[in-house]
């Protein structure tokens, strides 16, 4: 059985080691929860629709997607949203519902102590 490498992308393992850091820096286990999420095969990874999304969450709730987004379904509330990933119908159906997409970095740093988010997938 071959040794596990884990992510190759090279924006994916700066990703990963960032919010690593940051969990050990706030000591906050959000970020390496996050983080080893992203760490595993790209099968093995989370992959959601708009539509659970939407099921799940309620009005202004800060959403984070350890994988990819898909655009199935349709986002029917205002959220923020942040994820490895987005299709482009995702995107597209985003901002239609006036959702916001922000980058994972992008979060950990305006968030550190992860208050008020939630894991999706």
């Amino acid at each position: 059985m071959a040794n596990r490498t884990g992510p190759t992308n090279p924006l994916l393992q700066g990703l990963v080691h960032e919010l690593k850091k940051r969990s050990n820096e706030h000591s906050v286990n959000l970020w390496k929860r996050i983080a080893s999420d992203l760490e595993k095969p790209t099968r093995q990874r989370r992959v959601v629709n708009l539509s659970s999304i939407s099921r799940y969450t309620k009005e202004n709730e800060i959403v984070v997607v350890p994988g990819k987004v898909l655009g199935a379904g349709n986002l029917n509330h205002r959220l923020t949203i942040s994820a490895f990933q987005f299709s482009d119908g995702a995107k597209e159906k985003i901002e239609k519902a006036g959702a916001k997409i922000i980058p994972l970095l992008e979060l950990s740093r305006e968030n550190p102590s992860g208050k008020g988010i939630r894991i999706i997938g």
